[in-house]
């Protein structure tokens, strides 16, 4: 679940990290109440869970109630890359001296915990990366361990923060890191995160995403599900429990497992399609479970094929195969599927799909990952 700026900001005050003095808005006139409260001059912020912000003319400075008037009634109800202001953040501004970078998430891979810290900070890492990659450390840490401030301050050191922010930065490290392993945090980044001129570090500004599989644990995350964005499929998605992204692509995919449902979009990409949504049917793949993707893949009108990528581990190959029969009696699909099955018993799946009766107009198996997405982009785009 990912958080809005302020949501993010309330989050990490929680766990001690300073943050400026501000509120949520989702009228003008709050807007001016906030920024009375606050002391002048403000920052007007639209909370949009998308980048791109300031130039987008999200971000406005104002020095007195008349200009947030004017900032606050043009950034409401602005549209910033498909997602329109509903509320707005306004903070009092900052006098920044330096910008630095820092972020907490997992490597899967590595099964540890990784720090990215960079001296650059104000500007996506991404471009960072792709212009000074030495620029980032990276650092790995053993859950089991945690993080001290000796080896914050040390990674401070190699990522050429200055000596006047080292003990700052430390701090803050720490304190991002409990909220990250604390706080049950997918992600928890600073960007920037600024050294004032008066020698204080400083988060001005949170990107947050919770991990939904820790919501059991936090109650009082429900405030932050009544105001998360979902589009009509992602509603529909929530309420049959599927966890499910919608995009913007015409390749409708369906995975068993997060892993294999990322590489699915990236094999699609690759091949010269675009995926129309990201969509993790979890360990099985029964019938009401394959009915229910299939549902919300339908919903979908841009959807112009389905690729069903299943890899059998405890769920048998053959049991996918009668649940995707079953489901397709369920569901009057619009788009052809395609299906790569593999894995425990996929034999015995194909054998199962093949003497379905099913025409391959509408069901086409290939035998693997990259077959098959080169056969669901091709009928994608109509050939």
């Amino acid at each position: 679940m990912d958080l809005f700026e302020y949501q993010g900001k309330q989050y990490f005050a929680k766990f001690g990290i300073p943050v400026s003095a501000g509120g949520v808005a989702v009228t003008v006139d709050e807007a001016v109440k906030v920024a009375d409260a606050s002391q002048y001059p403000v920052v007007v912020k639209a909370q949009v869970q998308v980048g791109g912000r300031g130039k987008a003319g999200g971000i406005k400075l104002a020095n007195n109630a008349d200009e947030v008037r004017l900032h606050a009634g043009n950034i409401l109800g602005m549209d910033i890359k498909g997602h329109v202001v509903k509320r707005i953040w306004v903070e009092h501004a900052s006098d920044i001296e330096e910008e630095y970078y820092a972020s907490f998430t997992l490597d899967r891979a590595a099964k540890k915990h990784l720090l990215m810290l960079s001296a650059q900070g104000g500007v996506e890492i991404e471009e960072v990366a792709e212009k000074d990659p030495d620029a980032i450390v990276k650092l790995h840490i053993n859950p089991v361990d945690g993080l001290s401030e000796k080896v914050a301050r040390q990674a401070a050191v190699d990522a050429k923060i200055p000596a006047k922010a080292l003990d700052g930065v430390a701090k803050i490290l720490v304190q991002l890191y409990d909220c990250f392993t604390a706080g049950d945090c997918d992600l928890a980044e600073i960007n920037p995160l600024i050294l004032k001129p008066t020698g204080e570090v400083h988060a001005l500004d949170a990107k947050v995403s919770l991990d939904g599989n820790a919501e059991y644990r936090h109650p009082e995350w429900a405030e932050y599900s009544a105001t998360e964005e979902l589009d009509d499929r992602e509603q529909l998605a929530r309420e049959k429990g599927l966890q499910y992204i919608g995009l913007s692509g015409t390749v409708g995919i369906i995975a068993n497992g997060a892993g294999l449902a990322m590489s699915t979009l990236d094999v699609v990409n690759q091949v010269g399609g675009t995926a129309a949504n990201f969509l993790d049917i979890g360990g099985g793949a029964n019938a009401d479970q394959m009915a229910a993707a299939l549902e919300v893949i339908n919903f979908d009108k841009e959807v112009k094929s389905i690729f069903i990528n299943i890899f059998g581990g405890i769920t048998r190959g053959e049991e996918v195969a009668k649940g995707i029969v079953e489901a397709m009696k369920r569901v009057d699909l619009r788009a052809p599927i395609v299906i790569r099955l593999d894995g425990t018993n996929a034999e015995e799946g194909r054998e199962i799909l093949a003497s379905a009766g099913i025409p391959e107009s509408k069901l086409l198996s290939k035998p693997t990952m990259l077959e098959a997405a080169r056969a669901a982009v091709a009928l994608a785009n109509g050939k």
